[in-house]
């Protein structure tokens, strides 16, 4: 198949070819299978053979439309591990055959001043996300990885320690360098005591992540079911944010706070946590506001900041690091026909704590 896109130098032609899928046509519709279409590799290019993706909360809000700017059909998946099994000519950090991951983002300007600083994720132009985002090459929208194959440029591309476990490593693509960069910028490490708020998908890995940074790590959750699995995760303690004599012993004594919580809640009763010039970073993303009392923050000199996924060398430090401490995501593996109930239970919060597809079953 050729697709013919217009270029500012003219028309130009791309070869393409059916791919099977799953996503979705509407955003009231199941996820099915579908038939979409996927580049040739050019010079650049390596073809990735999907054998894992994870399934992350974002896949759920961009099939369903909740951020009213998905584009249908839409096919989901951000956190791809697979094989190699073409290169561009051009392809000059990998080869077929090896095992290769990508994440959140398949291209970016490349010009702007936060690309060429290897923060790919704050593009100026917004960077190509690996779904929903425009197609330079066919002129339709990004497919994600609820599929059997996958070409992306190899400035995008990622290798994959040999010892991690391949299925659990697809999370670390998205929850494992949303919470990585993060805990990184604000220097966690030895000597530093750091809160991890919420056990979920995003939680459950900055605790490891901060624990193999030589932090002290207190978890803080509203239910008191996680507190073994939180140790056993790596805390130190294990804090019940419900309980206001237990709040109490930290208050005004953490240097560092990662809130992964994307529900409501009190942003105040952690920034009271903090220590002087002490900063909490929100990787979660609450539908509403979080309305932020002044005074929680001015007779400290504390700092409320976000954070997002990191550029590309910084996720590559993340895997590398991952796997120099044997870190992966704790995960529970689904075939892609079980996907619809995935989405069901994820909103429930009843997974531990990362549903991973065997992306073999597609061709069931």
């Amino acid at each position: 198949m050729e697709t013919i896109r217009a270029t500012a130098e003219g028309a130009v032609s791309v070869h393409a070819k059916e791919t099977r899928a799953f996503g979705t046509e509407a955003a009231a519709d199941a996820l099915k299978p579908l038939n979409i279409r996927r580049r040739n590799p050019g010079p650049h290019d390596v073809e990735i053979e999907i054998q894992f993706c994870g399934v992350c909360h974002s896949d759920l809000h961009t099939a369903r439309n909740e951020w009213h700017s998905t584009v249908y059909p839409c096919v989901p998946g951000h956190e791809i591990v697979g094989k190699i099994v073409a290169v561009g000519n051009h392809v000059t950090k990998f080869k077929v055959g090896d095992v290769a991951g990508v994440g959140c983002m398949v291209d970016s300007c490349r010009e702007c001043e936060y690309c060429k600083d290897g923060l790919e994720q704050y593009c100026g132009e917004g960077n190509i996300g690996t779904y929903n985002s425009p197609d330079k090459y066919l002129g339709t929208q990004t497919y994600g990885g609820y599929s059997e194959s996958i070409v992306v440029d190899e400035a995008f591309v990622l290798r994959v320690p040999e010892n991690l476990d391949l299925a659990a490593t697809a999370p670390l693509l998205c929850a494992g360098i949303t919470t990585y960069s993060p805990l990184k910028h604000w220097n966690v490490g030895p000597g530093k005591k750091v809160g991890i708020v919420g056990i979920g998908g995003l939680g459950h890995m900055a605790v490891k992540l901060a624990k193999a940074m030589g932090a002290e790590v207190i978890v803080f959750t509203t239910s008191a079911g996680k507190a073994d699995d939180a140790k056993r995760l790596g805390a130190d303690d294990v804090v019940l944010s419900s309980d206001e004599q237990q709040m109490t012993k930290y208050r005004g004594k953490l240097h560092f706070v990662l809130d992964a919580v994307s529900a409501q809640h009190d942003i105040n009763l952690y920034l009271s946590l903090l220590k002087v010039d002490g900063s909490l970073a929100l990787v979660g993303a609450p539908e509403n506001p979080l309305p932020v009392a002044a005074f929680s923050l001015i007779p400290y000199r504390r700092n409320f900041a976000g954070s997002m996924i990191g550029g590309i060398a910084e996720t590559q430090e993340m895997l590398d690091f991952c796997g120099q401490h044997n870190i992966v995501s704790d995960i529970e593996m689904i075939s892609i026909q079980q996907i619809n109930e995935a989405y069901e239970r994820l909103l429930k919060g009843d997974v531990k704590y990362r549903f991973v597809i065997d992306m073999a079953t597609i061709k069931q």
